[in-house]
């Protein structure tokens, strides 16, 4: 164990700024739990986190944008989600920037969806700032004010190591089956 902290303190706000770019809820969270232990800072977490989020958002919106024939081929079998994506950012408008960051499934189309709309990119940018900032604000310093209880979960499964696949596997499906079934025509 003191091994794998030892690793995740060195190489983690590399694995923040990598799975940040990408929306991750998941490391920064964890980056937040890290932090409770004492094993990273968390100021330059939800730095790097805001940061790389942030460019992350502002690069699907430019290949969206600008690229748009190059990704079509990506997305043809996600139809009914940029459909889902669109309706969120009609009905939400600006909001639908904040409501994306938290949304697994739809995080990467809403930016996409937004640029293909022809939303203004300077206005984009704008209101990705605010967002960005109060996504990882809200995920690192909930899971950092949690990090005892995280911490004694994780001490829990000690005692019973199949528990936390059995969680898991539940998480992932239940995610997996209600994206489905929201996405799927009535």
């Amino acid at each position: 164990m003191e091994d794998t902290l030892t690793s995740l303190s060195t190489w983690g706000y590399l694995a923040i700024a990598f799975f940040s770019f990408g929306g991750s809820l998941v490391v920064v969270a964890a980056a937040g739990v890290l932090s409770y232990m004492g094993e990273m800072n968390l100021f330059i977490s939800l730095a790097i986190a805001i940061v790389f989020n942030y460019i992350g958002d502002m690069f699907l919106f430019y290949l969206g944008k600008y690229h748009k024939e190059d990704i079509k081929p990506y997305f043809e079998k996600h139809k009914r989600k940029i459909a889902l994506s669109t309706l969120i950012m009609r009905k939400y408008g600006v909001w639908a920037i904040f409501i994306q960051k938290f949304l697994y499934g739809i995080k990467t189309l809403v930016p996409i969806s937004m640029a293909l709309s022809r939303y203004d990119f300077k206005k984009f940018g704008f209101y990705n700032i605010f967002a960005s900032i109060f996504f990882v604000v809200v995920i690192m310093l909930v899971s950092f004010y949690a990090g005892g209880t995280i911490q004694a979960l994780f001490e829990s499964f000690k005692a019973y190591p199949w528990v936390p696949f059995v969680v898991l596997f539940s998480i992932v499906g239940a995610i997996w089956y209600s994206m489905e079934h929201l996405t799927k025509k009535r």
